[in-house]
């Protein structure tokens, strides 16, 4: 499905006072559920304004109306993989171009006095990273 140009996936646990972080930059929000009742996940996504792909499992289906607030889908891997590269072919969002090779979490964003945030800065760590390795590959 070729979807690992597409999709960074993070599976692991992630502490509370780094939520904000990933929810601000994630471009849909996957509950690939195989039995639930409902998710706080959702709630939080709804939160940020992300779309949501679940899976039609228990209450799911009813707090991620389809087609509105993202995808509802069989809980197979078939049904998930056809959302995903629906997303990523459909969004108005995501550009091809716009897709990343490389990431890197960061805590905060250089700035001036003023709040105002200083994207050469941001280009330039961008260099220095990637020529140290410490960008990761999605």
């Amino acid at each position: 499905l070729r979807l690992e140009d597409k999709v960074i996936c993070h599976t692991h646990y992630i502490p509370d006072e780094e939520v904000a972080a990933y929810f601000s930059i994630a471009d849909l929000v996957v509950q690939p559920y195989k039995s639930a009742t409902q998710s706080g996940i959702t709630q939080i996504a709804y939160h940020f304004s992300k779309p949501m792909l679940v899976t039609r499992v228990g209450g799911l289906p009813e707090m991620v109306p389809d087609g509105k607030a993202g995808y509802v889908v069989e809980p197979s891997v078939a049904a998930i993989a056809m959302g995903l590269i629906d997303f990523c072919n459909n969004s108005e969002n995501l550009s091809k171009y716009q897709v990343p090779r490389y990431y890197r979490f960061v805590k905060e964003l250089p700035t001036t006095a003023t709040g105002k945030k200083q994207h050469f800065k941001i280009k330039k760590q961008a260099k220095e990273d990637l020529q140290n390795g410490l960008l990761l590959r999605k």
